[in-house]
């Protein structure tokens, strides 16, 4: 056998000489489908580009803005109907609701204005998604208006909008006639402050009422307290009367009384505690156990016949009240309705010891002035027996307005006689000044430091010329301060005309007063004022410039200690002369 080249496959059985079938999208109907499609496409494109070019430079289709439509306008047609339809409403009234509560702002004044920038950076222009610019023939596109926000005073607006907020009634007991009631709690409402910023910046432009949101008010009492409270507390407190016993007897409160000094507060804990008056039960126990207390008293003096000495102190035995109530929460739930009152000792101010230290043996320095009566002497006592016994440690400053206070009717005082702007008149508390003169004096002779004080404007001949003093209740004072080793302890006696004032201490110096001759004399003006009860005729006198030299020497060696010279200006005393109208 011959070997060759293989020869070709053979025929199946049945197959035929057709040639193969081509692709399916070589087809006839599949090419007509393409170019079907391609033709579309190119519709649309050239649709695409041709509306793209039709509406360059317009605000996009569908736009709305606050409720007014410029789809399609012109941007500067849009811009000037948006302004003419939105421009006015920051000073329009917006209503708003709260609740049912009503209320007006101006978007203005709350700082609210058009933000027209961010607004038109929001409308935008033509878009060129080709779905997006399809979907704009069929709906619209709602643009929010963007809104320049002055937060001060658009927190300012908010706040006051709290004057509608609902405050939560908090649970607690009260008593009526004696009996506890529970008055249970009853939540608020209240402005939802950053809810209601954000839908008043969002709506304002819209100019239709906004109903802004609250959120429940906190309670602070949870309404199981308050029954607890009163089954616990309340009811227990007011079965029976309380009691406090003293040195001799006892104190005690009723039921009743018991209802008016005790309330409920929170706790802070979400529950109730009792809240005890201490000043009405103690305005109420005090009176009773009065008899079983002892006022201290300071140490005093006694000065006669040129001599001092110290009247002993007492010590008071008082008792506590705030520590005696401290007890009372614990009674008012107790079975046992009795308590023991605390009493403590109390030190005087001023004790015998030390006021046996203060050195106050003998006179310092006395001054005397009268000429005074009526309505004036009444002043002048009731300022001295105010200031008798007064006590100056050493180093401290007595100021009379500081040590007297006030000094009107209720005080004592009465109208008298006063200078004013030169002229003859009254006020209650006149005459004061000559206490003031006479106290001045006392106090200069005795050598104490002068720490402020204030001559008359005019010359009064019943005072030592350049060494007087005047005082006005709460405005000009007299001071002077104790510079001395010893305590100063000042003394006053008045007769019907005469004051009389006298430091006590331990005398180290000797004072001499040496006034200078006038100066300077000015001569008085006239003034006519109408006839009446407020015209007092007066002759007047002339003004002068006077000094006075105080020297200080050593009492034992007679060195000098010190010298000093006050110069004073007196105005003119004006003429006063009362017509008829």
């Amino acid at each position: 056998m011959r070997s060759g080249p293989p020869g070709p496959p053979p025929r199946r059985p049945g197959s035929g000489d057709r040639p193969a079938a081509s692709p399916w999208w070589q087809s006839p109907t599949t090419k007509r489908v393409g170019i079907a499609i391609g033709a579309v496409l190119g519709l649309a494109v050239l649709g695409y580009i041709a509306d793209l070019v039709t509406t360059s430079g317009e605000v996009p289709r569908g736009v709305v803005v606050a409720g007014v439509d410029i789809a399609g306008m012109d941007p500067a047609a849009a811009d000037a109907k948006l302004r003419s339809a939105l421009g006015n409403r920051s000073n329009e009234e917006l209503p708003l609701r709260i609740g049912d509560a009503e209320s007006r702002i101006v978007p203005a004044a709350a700082g609210l204005q058009v933000d027209w920038d961010t607004t038109w950076d929001r409308i935008g222009g033509q878009p060129y998604n080709p779905f997006t610019r399809l979907g704009s023939m069929f709906g619209t596109r709602n643009v929010p208006v963007a809104s320049a926000v002055n937060d001060a005073a658009l927190t300012a607006q908010l706040t006051s909008l709290h004057e509608h907020d609902r405050a939560t009634v908090e649970g607690t007991i009260r008593f009526e006639n004696a009996k506890p009631v529970a008055i249970p709690p009853v939540p608020g409402q209240v402005l939802d402050t950053t809810a209601a910023r954000t839908l008043i910046i969002d709506k304002w432009i819209l100019g239709a009422a906004i109903d802004l949101p609250e959120v429940p008010a906190p309670l602070t009492v949870r309404p199981e307290a308050v029954d607890q409270a009163l089954r616990d507390i309340a009811e227990p407190a007011v079965r029976a009367e309380v009691s406090f016993a003293g040195k001799a007897g006892a104190a005690k409160l009723d039921p009743a009384q018991i209802a008016s000094v005790i309330s409920f507060v929170p706790d802070g804990q979400g529950g109730l505690a009792l809240n005890v008056d201490q000043n009405a039960a103690t305005g109420l126990l005090a009176p009773q156990l009065a008899a079983t207390e002892v006022e201290p008293k300071d140490a005093s003096f006694a000065v006669a016949g040129g001599s001092a000495r110290v009247v002993p102190a007492v010590t008071g035995d008082k008792i506590n009240w705030a520590k005696t109530l401290e007890q009372l929460p614990a009674l008012l739930v107790s079975r046992e309705r009795t308590a023991q009152a605390v009493y403590e000792k109390v030190d005087p101010a001023l004790t015998t010891a030390a006021a046996e230290a203060l050195g106050i043996v003998e006179p310092m320095g006395v001054f005397t002035t009268g000429g005074f009566s009526g309505p004036s002497g009444v002043n002048i006592r009731t300022v001295a027996q105010k200031v008798n016994g007064a006590v100056i440690k050493p180093g401290d400053t007595f100021s009379l307005n500081d040590f007297t206070g006030p000094r009107g009717v209720a005080e004592g005082y009465v109208e008298s006689g006063i200078i004013d702007h030169g002229r003859p008149s009254t006020a209650v508390g006149g005459g004061i000044s000559q206490f003031a003169t006479t106290l001045y004096n006392a106090a200069y002779f005795a050598g104490m430091e002068d720490a402020g004080h204030t001559e008359h404007s005019y010359y009064i001949s019943r005072y030592p010329a350049a060494r007087e003093a005047t005082v006005f209740d709460g405005a000009i004072d007299l001071k002077f301060r104790n510079n001395s080793q010893s305590g100063v302890y000042i003394e006053t006696t008045t007769t019907a005309s005469e004051i009389t004032v006298r430091l006590w201490g331990t005398k180290t110096v000797n004072v001499e007063s040496v006034t200078g001759d006038k100066s300077k004399p000015t001569e008085p003006n006239t003034v006519t004022l109408p006839k009446g009860k407020d015209c007092i005729a007066s002759e007047g006198a002339p003004g002068f410039t006077i000094s006075d030299t105080r020297i200080i020497t050593d009492r034992k060696t007679g060195r000098e200690v010190s010298r000093h010279t006050r110069t004073v200006k007196y105005d003119p005393i004006p003429v006063v002369k009362c017509e008829e109208k």
